[in-house]
């Protein structure tokens, strides 16, 4: 985190390196949409038809846009997503649809009656690089981020037509976390091709920065 009030004489290549380097992994904290955790890294599939390792998960603006966050579906059923996630009434998502807000973390919806607890959700942090990603934790009502929190304690006050998903008006507890920051941390997913990172990212990410910072 210190890296980033010593960036005013970096390259403008260094400084989208520490930038994103300090604020990829520190979002779990205040943003609550997805689950994260710390515990070993894993690729191995939870048992059940749906078959999920560190290949599953792309670059992020490659998956498609609903609003400020991005949808997928793994057996190829993205319609039925959209669907979902566009419902004005709300939804059940199929199986095998995937919700990213930002790059390192993510929820996915396993077979009917996987987990009735989290109405079928698997949470998963990822480890995201130019190399591609690593699941770093996953699981479901017992995931804990590393700040402590149960994610699935603030999934789980969504209003039932809403399928566990959060939004600004689904019921759940607001986020300290501006649009802003979400869209600069999806722009900088280290998968994508991305283009020099803008002023107003660099701007977002530093205030993100600031927000989640040890002693704050």
């Amino acid at each position: 985190m210190d890296g980033i009030n010593s960036l005013s004489n970096s390259t403008p290549t260094a400084k989208r390196t520490a930038l994103i380097t300090a604020t990829a992994a520190t979002l779990c904290g205040v943003a609550l949409l997805l689950s994260t955790g710390h515990g070993n890294a894993t690729d191995r599939a939870v048992d059940g038809d749906l078959q999920i390792d560190a290949k599953s998960f792309r670059c992020i603006t490659k998956m498609t846009r609903v609003r400020h966050f991005y949808v997928d579906n793994l057996r190829g059923h993205l319609d039925a997503t959209l669907a979902a996630a566009n419902s004005t009434t709300g939804a059940v998502y199929p199986p095998g649809s995937v919700i990213q807000l930002v790059p390192g973390e993510a929820m996915v919806k396993r077979d009917k009656g996987f987990n009735t607890t989290t109405h079928d959700w698997e949470f998963f942090e990822l480890d995201v690089s130019k190399n591609g990603t690593q699941i770093r934790k996953r699981g479901f009502a017992d995931v804990v981020n590393r700040f402590g929190g149960n994610c699935f304690g603030c999934h789980v006050a969504a209003r039932p037509e809403w399928d566990l998903v959060c939004e600004a008006d689904h019921g759940c507890a607001p986020i300290p976390v501006t649009r802003a920051m979400i869209g600069a941390l999806q722009r900088t997913d280290p998968r994508c091709d991305n283009p020099e990172l803008s002023p107003e990212d660099a701007e977002a990410l530093n205030q993100l920065n600031q927000l989640v910072r040890p002693g704050r």
